[in-house]
């Protein structure tokens, strides 16, 4: 199948200059099966205000932005993930959304806060879920989480082929190391969809990639230019788990001799 990411600077406040971007981009593209966008897509990142973050937030069910995108999906038969600024009962969550031509497939909400997120969002709420799309299963992680290895481990053993990343990275070089390892030890694929340019005192790292489960990268992207990445992946290179024939990423594992990592947690937060 094909997969892909668009890396972009979504404008902050003006989600339809976002949305004439993400058009022009794509203006001649044939769409792959999978295509990515950067994290917070339809608002922008740097918020100077609640206020201000509350007003660029949306409703899944109420999204002119998500509307444009599955229209995007429906002409051109492809499912997208978008990471978008979610209203939800009041409350704001840093959310990635499925979309495919019939709408809304799933959500993820971001579990790892990073920096000033925490003024204005949520920790996530709905696990980790995998989508099954027929030709391939979704896992998704938004930015910051791609720091715990937890998480990229859990997604692979609930059967995760592809786990798509939405970022807007501000600390240079780190995250796209860390997905390349991430991809190899688990051996899933990544798509790290990163967003370029600045928002007031915040630059941006683009560099957004596709990794295989080998961990090496299919197609990279600049650090500063808007860019659509493509590239033919074999999922069954994701459902061979095996490093050598007597060894398996998942199965060799000893989950008995790990529990000390959710004790000492347990531990730290009664003291």
């Amino acid at each position: 199948m094909k997969v892909g990411l668009v890396q972009l600077a979504p404008v902050l406040g003006n989600p339809q200059a976002t949305l004439a971007a993400i058009d022009r981009l794509l203006a001649g593209v044939a769409l792959p099966e999978l295509l990515v966008l950067p994290e917070l897509c339809n608002s922008g990142y740097n918020f100077t205000s609640m206020q201000q973050a509350r007003d660029l937030a949306e409703p899944i069910g109420d999204s002119a932005f998500l509307d444009h995108l599955q229209r995007i999906c429906s002409r051109g038969g492809c499912r997208i993930v978008c990471g978008f600024n979610e209203l939800a009962d009041n409350q704001l969550y840093n959310t990635a959304v499925l979309l495919g031509p019939d709408g809304v497939i799933g959500k993820y909400r971001k579990l790892h806060l990073f920096l000033n997120e925490k003024d204005y969002f949520q920790p996530g709420d709905l696990g980790l879920p995998v989508f099954d799309l027929g030709c391939c299963r979704v896992g998704l992680l938004i930015c910051f989480d791609w720091f715990f290895p937890e998480v990229w481990r859990i997604l692979a053993l609930k059967g995760a082929d592809i786990i798509c990343h939405p970022a807007n990275l501000v600390l240079p070089g780190l995250a796209q190391r860390g997905v390349e390892v991430h991809a190899m030890t688990n051996r899933v694929f990544v798509i790290l969809a990163n967003r370029t340019g600045r928002e007031g005192d915040l630059a941006f790292t683009g560099l957004s990639r596709i990794v295989d489960p080998r961990g090496d990268v299919l197609a990279s992207a600049a650090a500063q230019q808007e860019q659509v990445l493509i590239a033919d992946i074999d999922v069954g290179k994701a459902r061979a788990k095996h490093i050598t024939p007597r060894n398996h990423v998942l199965d060799d594992r000893r989950p008995a001799e790990y529990r000390l990592l959710a004790e000492l947690h347990e531990q730290k937060k009664a003291e």
